[in-house]
């Protein structure tokens, strides 16, 4: 059998391919004298911005409609007033390429602090920060080079212009030293159906050309694999695949208790194509933000009902749960901030920004309700990072009064999903948000790649919030990784989650997980879950008890 490296997979399937590395960006040159013309310098950061965002919109225009969004917002950071400024601030004690580098380090780690969607935008602003330091050395913009032959790419981590770009007819896999489970990269593989794996730290030992085979559901790297083992490799893909094409239909257990398998989406594009899959079932997270992001002022009542509209419309008449907007105290979104905070992802953020500026929220609710109107779809909206019955009284009177009928509030905080029962009183539904859930109750950053183990949804201490949460007398669903997970899938369920929401391509293993157990044996299976001391006892024990046609599905 062939050497093996592991890391996390994010996106199932097979692959065998020789190596191509991704073309690394050059760093900003140390050597680099501080700036002696101020003014003529700040203009070729200016220039070298600009002709980034250019670019960058150039590439959207020709993009599919799953990335087309990603690198819109990704050319808006590179025209961000705020981040120029700062590269002018840096300027004053360094080189051109040195105050980028810097001025991009300082507003990374602000968005990293903000949580949520922004520190998902890390990697964007990375991508910037090589293309203009690229741009300002002469040098061709690091990327994914010319492909004229099948490849697994390797990579320190890929940027949205990347993962856009490649020719994905001849990209079979993806590997990458860094990267989480909700990148852009990660996210579009999935979409895209390329099997990846994000956090393989030992991914430098590959070597151009080398030859390895990759298992994406199961994180695995294999090293110059023989014929064995990639005869293996490709059984047991085939035999994953013939057990989800098993099952069809809407998302029920064996005995036909009903499961809602909703899919994520963050723009208008992601909701056309969910519209159109047949496997998805409604909307369970629209995420709201990207029309705020890289803004100077908030967008207007009529701009947001059209998109809201268009979102609506292309669901029909099925379920679609927005978001209220999930941002916080800090320069992202300039026009939003309240004050300067030391770490705004525990700061004013989510609900609490929308308490702070009302008028953001209530010409959302009307924009919102306006979009309902017009529409066929059932609306159900929520707010971001509820702690309090009192937050969630103070959004559910607001909503109603806007004209929103279902209206629930987000379990990201154990403070939440300890007092459930009591949010429950005041609101119509919950959504359990299991990433920021896990990072909150694991003290543990959900971008930081070396606590990915605190990070494992499997977290006995998780597992035991989402049983408090799903006790509650109002429908419950959760809408963040965990709910892609065909084997937790079922430990929701038996817990007492209603529905699960995840990326559109993940859905067939999950309903066919939940087609071959009936409700009871999803309740033992996560009984047995909970029972275990670690993240992966937990999942250990859930797999025994399942039925075994799941190690299959789940490796």
């Amino acid at each position: 059998m062939a050497d093996t490296l592991t890391g996390i997979g994010v996106s199932a399937g097979i692959a065998h391919a020789p190596v191509a590395w991704v073309t690394e960006a050059p760093g900003y040159d140390e050597t680099e004298a501080p700036s002696a013309d101020l003014e003529s310098d700040g203009e070729r950061i200016r220039q070298a911005l600009n002709d980034v965002s250019g670019e960058l919109l150039a590439l959207a225009g020709s993009s599919p409609e799953e990335s087309r969004q990603i690198l819109e917002t990704t050319a808006s950071l590179a025209k961000d007033k705020g981040l120029f400024k700062a590269c002018l601030k840096k300027l004053k004690d360094h080189g051109p390429q040195a105050a980028v580098h810097f001025a991009v380090e300082d507003y990374a780690k602000k968005f990293a602090r903000l949580g949520g969607y922004f520190a998902e935008r890390v990697t964007d602003l990375f991508d910037v920060r090589d293309r203009v330091i690229a741009k300002l050395q002469g040098k061709p913009a690091p990327g994914v080079p010319e492909l004229t032959e099948p490849v697994i790419l390797l990579a320190r981590d890929l940027s949205p212009a990347d993962t856009a770009t490649m020719d994905a007819s001849k990209v079979r896999g993806i590997v990458m030293r860094e990267g989480g489970v909700t990148s852009h990269a990660a996210i579009l593989c999935a979409q895209l159906g390329i099997p990846a794996i994000v956090q393989v730290s030992d991914a430098n030992a590959l070597t151009e050309g080398q030859m390895i085979a990759i298992d994406g559901n199961a994180g695995i790297v294999y090293v110059d694999p023989d014929e064995e083992s990639v005869a293996t490799l490709e059984e047991r893909a085939a035999a994953r695949q013939a057990v989800i094409n098993e099952f069809s239909g809407s998302g029920q257990t064996s005995d036909e208790h009903a499961v809602g398998l909703l899919a994520n989406i963050g723009t208008v594009s992601d909701a056309v194509l969910a519209g159109q899959d047949p496997n998805v079932e409604g909307i369970g997270l629209f995420r709201t933000e990207f029309m705020f992001l890289g803004r100077a002022a908030a967008p207007s009542l009529e701009e947001q009902t059209k998109e809201y509209t268009r979102v609506l419309r292309a669901m029909g008449a099925r379920k679609v749960v927005v978001r209220t907007l999930d941002a916080g105290a800090d320069k992202p979104i300039a026009f939003a901030s309240t004050r300067e905070e030391e770490n705004p992802a525990l700061g004013v953020r989510g609900l609490r920004l929308s308490m702070s500026r009302e008028d953001l929220l209530d010409t959302q609710l009307q924009a919102l309700a306006a979009a309902d109107a017009e529409t066929e779809a059932e609306l159900w909206v929520m707010a971001p990072m509820v702690s309090t019955v009192e937050e969630a009284r103070w959004f559910a009177d607001r909503a109603r009064a806007a004209g929103i009928e279902k209206v629930g509030v987000m379990i990201e905080v154990p403070a939440a999903a300890l007092r459930a029962g009591r949010l429950a009183r005041v609101v119509d539904f919950f959504s359990i948000g299991s990433n920021d859930l896990t990072q909150y109750t694991m003290a543990a950053d959900r971008t930081d790649g070396v606590l990915a183990e605190l990070l494992d949804p499997w977290q006995p201490a998780v597992l035991d919030l989402y049983a408090h949460a799903a006790a509650a007398d109002v429908p419950v669903g959760v809408c963040g990784e965990a709910g892609g997970d065909p084997l937790l899938a079922l430990v929701l369920v038996g817990l007492g989650v209603a529905t699960l929401s995840m990326g559109p391509r993940k859905i067939p293993a999950v309903r066919a997980a939940l087609a071959m157990h009936s409700l009871e044996e999803c309740g033992r299976i996560a009984r047995a879950a909970r029972q275990a001391d670690t993240a992966a006892e937990a999942r250990e024990a859930a797999l025994a008890v399942a039925d075994p046609r799941m190690r299959a599905i789940v490796g």
